[in-house]
């Protein structure tokens, strides 16, 4: 018994893939002939005729009546063998299933696993998963012995038709019978089941229970779970079965396409094409179907080259190329631009004696028409009439449209289309000399011809022409679609010419067309843009009744618009006509708002504001936050932002580095730089990476509170960290030492920030010179001035800087050192001239 068990095993095991049409039978006696004394009487030719009676019986071909007197003789005689060879000359699944049931009712016959076996092939021949279902339990009330071999063979039959958990279900439950003792080639059929449906987790647990009974793994055990793997996308656990299958010298071209196809699936082309060197090593190589499949997927994902290898592979190996995969090469070349390649292939293909379609002559045409090669595409149009006929033929033209409207010669696209149109009076028209249709052979243009040149002229403004053609494709009894009113809607609502616009949507309208979501939102776009408040919540109203949602971005940007423009009351009347309408505003509209009331001193309108939308089940985000923060610091009420600032961990948010950079430069300007340098140790810890704005104002802070050394130890820090200090952060400095007197550094980072090609401001040169001035270092004060002067205009009597630099001026024009050089720029014109100081301080 164990020699006939194994000899079953090694016929099954070489079939990787099910085949149920040809079901295989265990040569165990025991069953195979458990009906022979039955038929022992009988001789061949008489089953022969039997069989045959039977299958007209139950096909109809025979006036033989499934309860006749003759089938009655029959039933006596029948036998497992016998049921088979009926059931194998079937072509009727329904006809099958009903010989079946009415011999499994004939006294003393039983089904057997073969005819099981035979049944089940049928069904999965028609593709009748339900049937299998109904057929695997009823094989298992059946009580009927299994082989190893014939319960691999139905469990094949159950995955090839997606049916894992009925080929688990029906596995348990012959174990839990004792129907059949289970060998390693039955758990394989099982796990290739699995591995065909996806069921990671099924295989798993029976590779669990085949260890566990001590089964050794073979090559046919780890193929379906490689396979399964690749499916699921469980990239490491297919590398570790593969190498387990490389490391028992178990690998071949199966196991090889399995991988090939799925590196190539996970975008991992360069590993795709390592294995395929891999295979040609071992002088193996993929199959044709597999090759195919390589090509068009690669050429789908645009990696045209690599699609282009293999194809140049299977040609190789001998494999003849077919009208999708030549299809699939050109259009991949022609999404790349590559013409030659393309024309290339085209000529091989016609070679082969492959007739384009009317896919592949559009694609070439729309290509050498959008490069601005038009003979070539009017050599292509005229070629494929030789191909392609009827109404296909206006694609073609329609290619050439495209390719016109591309290149940007809309005006040869216009006249075309004219002519398609009939508009032309001459039999024959040459479009710049370049290509010629004819008298007779023009098509007639459908929807997309209009909608090609109607796009085509919007996109090169030209509306008027565009609404025109529009009108006269109407008036020639075409039907405009949506496509073409909402491109044309659009197209005035961005030129802002919203009354034609609302014409064009009330014959939309009547002409039977429902406004689309993008129809509305380009009207109340243009609405918002013109900040007309009560024609947007109008729009709203009719957008709410057709269940349509209006775009965020128009809603805020009116919003932002009308607070820009001071009329922050009427922004926030909007927000609340369009919760009256039945929207719920976006909570950027609601912060453009809350800024807004900010800007316009309305302070506790903002907070209220930002209380009413949390309250109403909003979730503020960290823009909002950082807005409130912003104006609550900017009026002194640091005490409420830091209540905010900490309530925001409460709501799922962390603190940004604006938020923390907020409340730094909130407590320096107060002068609480220990307070500052807190919500800086608490950015630091949070992970919030300080920017230069943040060391740019604890600077300025430091500074502020007479501690220099600090503000020179963190700039330090700063460049340490790699962070550029910018025009801003050298003013800073400067003008924090000059307030500690620290002229002398001042003026190096001074020098420092001009070799950088930043330009200081005049705010820095006067306390530059104010500084040295009461140093009394004059001579560098009037250096600075002078470069002042001659960069800036000396600030006239009504810049808050003048008086100070009048004072700076006066001691300088009365020292004697100096006052030469302070005369020579007042007789330039440069400084203001001065008398004496006493005049000029009074």
């Amino acid at each position: 018994m164990a020699l006939v068990r194994t000899r079953a095993i090694s016929r099954f095991f070489p079939l990787r893939t099910p085949n149920p049409t040809q079901p295989n039978r265990s040569p165990e006696p025991s069953i195979l002939h458990i009906h022979f004394n039955r038929i022992n009487n009988y001789s061949s030719s008489n089953r022969s005729v039997f069989v045959d009676k039977l299958v007209d019986a139950f096909t109809n071909r025979s006036p033989i009546h499934q309860n006749s007197e003759e089938l009655r003789t029959i039933a006596p005689t029948l036998t497992p063998e016998m049921v088979e060879a009926v059931l194998k000359a079937m072509k009727s699944w329904r006809a099958a299933r009903g010989f079946f049931d009415w011999a499994k009712e004939q006294c003393g016959f039983k089904h057997n696993c073969y005819t099981y076996n035979a049944m089940a092939s049928v069904l999965v021949r028609a593709k009748q998963g339900a049937q299998l279902r109904v057929l695997a339990r009823d094989l298992a009330n059946s009580m009927c012995p299994m082989s190893a071999g014939a319960l691999g063979f139905f469990v094949r039959c159950l995955g090839s038709q997606g049916l894992a958990e009925e080929a688990n279900w029906l596995v348990d439950e012959v174990k839990r019978l004792k129907l059949c003792f289970l060998n390693v080639y039955s758990y394989n059929c099982l796990l290739e089941a699995f591995a065909k449906s996806g069921r990671v987790e099924l295989i798993e647990m029976r590779l669990r229970e085949m260890v566990e009974l001590g089964m050794e793994f073979d090559k046919f055990t780890w193929t379906p779970v490689l396979q399964a793997y690749c499916n699921a996308g469980n990239f490491e656990q297919a590398l570790s079965v593969y190498k387990r299958i490389c490391d028992n010298g178990w690998i071949d071209e199966h196991v090889f396409t399995i991988l090939v196809v799925s590196f190539s699936k996970w975008g991992e082309v360069d590993k795709a094409f390592e294995l395929i060197e891999r295979m040609e090593d071992h002088n193996m190589s993929l199959n044709e179907k597999t090759l195919c499949t390589l090509i068009h997927g690669f050429a789908k994902e645009s990696r045209i080259d690599n699609a282009l290898q293999l194809f140049d592979k299977m040609r190789v190996l001998g494999f003849t190329a077919d009208l999708p995969l030549y299809s699939v090469l050109i259009d991949g070349l022609c999404k790349k631009r590559e013409t030659g390649k393309a024309l290339i292939l085209f000529g091989e293909m016609k070679r082969n004696g492959i007739v384009p379609d009317v896919h592949v002559f559009t694609r070439l045409i729309s290509l050498y028409s959008g490069e601005g090669e038009f003979f070539s595409a009017n050599r292509l149009l005229e070629e494929s009439k030789e191909c392609v006929n009827g109404d296909a033929v206006v694609w073609l033209y329609n290619a050439m449209l495209e390719g016109l409207v591309y290149h940007g010669s809309i005006d040869k696209a216009y006249s075309l289309l004219q002519d398609m149109m009939g508009s032309n009076a001459a039999n024959e028209v040459v479009l710049g000399n370049l290509f010629k249709v004819k008298e007779g052979t023009r098509p007639r243009p459908n929807n997309t011809s209009f909608v090609i040149l109607i796009d085509g002229l919007c996109k090169f403004g030209k509306s008027d022409v565009a609404l025109c053609l529009f009108h006269d494709m109407i008036q020639m009894g075409y039907k405009g679609n949506v496509l073409l009113y909402n491109n044309l809607i659009h197209e005035l609502c961005s030129l802002d010419r919203l009354e034609e616009a609302y014409e064009l949507l009330r014959e939309m309208k009547q002409a039977g067309h429902e406004p689309t979501q993008f129809t509305h939102n380009s009207i109340f776009g243009c609405l918002c843009k013109r900040e007309n408040v009560s024609g947007a919540v109008d729009l709203l109203k009719e957008m709410r009744a057709c269940g349509h949602e209006p775009w965020i971005k128009h809603s805020s940007m009116l919003v932002k618009q009308l607070c820009i423009h001071g009329k922050v009351s009427e922004a926030c009347n909007f927000l609340s006509d369009m919760i009256q309408v039945g929207f719920l505003p976006d909570i950027i509209a609601y912060s453009a708002a809350i800024d807004g009331l900010f800007k316009n001193g309305e302070v506790d309108g903002a907070v209220e504001l930002f209380q009413d939308i949390s309250r109403r089940g909003y979730r503020p985000d960290i823009v909002a936050y950082n807005i409130i923060i912003r104006g609550l610091c900017k009026v002194g009420k640091v005490f409420e932002a830091q209540n905010l600032v900490n309530e925001m961990p409460e709501k799922g948010l962390v603190p940004s580095v604006v938020t923390y950079n907020l409340m730094i430069d909130a407590f320096c300007k107060t002068n609480e730089i220990d307070q500052a340098f807190c919500y800086f140790k608490r950015m630091v810890d949070e992970a919030r990476e300080p920017s230069v704005i943040t060391y740019t104002t604890l600077i300025d802070g430091l500074c502020s509170v007479g501690r220099p050394e600090d503000a020179l130890r963190l700039w330090d820090e700063m460049e340490e960290k790699g962070l550029i200090p910018n025009r801003i952060s050298y003013i800073a400095l400067i003008h924090g030492l000059c307030k500690c007197h620290r002229s002398g550094e001042a003026l190096k980072y001074f020098q420092k920030m001009k070799e950088q090609e930043m330009e200081p401001d005049a705010f820095v040169y006067v306390a530059l010179i104010s500084n040295f001035v009461s140093n009394g270092e004059l001579v560098v004060a009037f250096e600075i001035l002078r470069e002042m002067v001659l960069k800036w205009s000396f600030p006239g009597p009504l810049d808050k800087n003048h008086p100070v630099l009048m004072g700076a001026l006066h001691k300088l024009f009365e020292d004697d050192i100096t006052s030469s050089d302070v005369k020579n720029l007042i007789a330039d014109g440069l400084l203001p001239a001065i008398s004496n100081a006493s005049d000029e301080m009074t």
